[in-house]
């Protein structure tokens, strides 16, 4: 069909697709969960865009700087292209209500997924939504697509509090098996 927009997958990072570490600022800390590469390759296969979206609130906080933050995504980024992954975009939220106010990108909010959508051509409503916390898979909800809350990270402490509908996984290789099962069927 001409003109229809490419579906994505919206992945948290920290906690999601890399080992979680409080307020990570150093690349040397970065490490990705067991499988991550090879989930991120096969839905890559499956024909989805790649979207890291991520609240940074540390950068408010004045616990790491931008460039801190710039350091570890170019490691993950590399991380990445090591195993033959790249990522369509990747956006992130410095900001914490607490600090700088309230703001239109910090998740649950929709507006690094609606930036995505719009930079990248996606479809929001085709798309899937993955994360540790319930704040990662919400914006599923709002934007009518679909959510996974995984394990790893925080997930295990969230996991009682998801909504209906969305599905709870282990990890993100689970994730993407059940995207890939699920295909584009809604």
């Amino acid at each position: 069909m001409k003109g229809r927009r490419r579906a994505a997958v919206y992945l948290d990072r920290d906690g999601t697709l890399v080992v979680e570490r409080h307020y990570l600022s150093d690349p040397d800390d970065l490490h990705l969960v067991p499988g991550a590469g090879s989930a991120l390759e096969a839905l890559k296969r499956g024909g989805y865009a790649l979207v890291v979206v991520t609240n940074q609130s540390g950068i408010a906080r004045g616990l790491y700087t931008e460039a801190d933050y710039e350091a570890v995504a170019r490691r993950f980024e590399a991380m990445l292209a090591d195993v033959g992954v790249e990522l369509d975009g990747s956006y992130h939220c410095p900001h914490h209500p607490d600090v700088t106010g309230p703001c239109a990108c910090r998740k649950p909010s929709t507006g690094m997924y609606l930036q995505a959508a719009m930079d990248l051509d996606l479809d929001p409503e085709r798309s899937w939504y993955v994360g540790d916390k319930t704040t990662d898979v919400l914006p599923a909800l709002e934007l009518r697509g679909r959510g996974i809350l995984v394990r790893t990270g925080y997930g295990a402490e969230h996991e009682a509090g998801v909504p209906d509908g969305v599905a709870v996984v282990d990890d993100v290789a689970a994730a993407a098996r059940h995207i890939l099962a699920a295909g584009g069927r809604r």
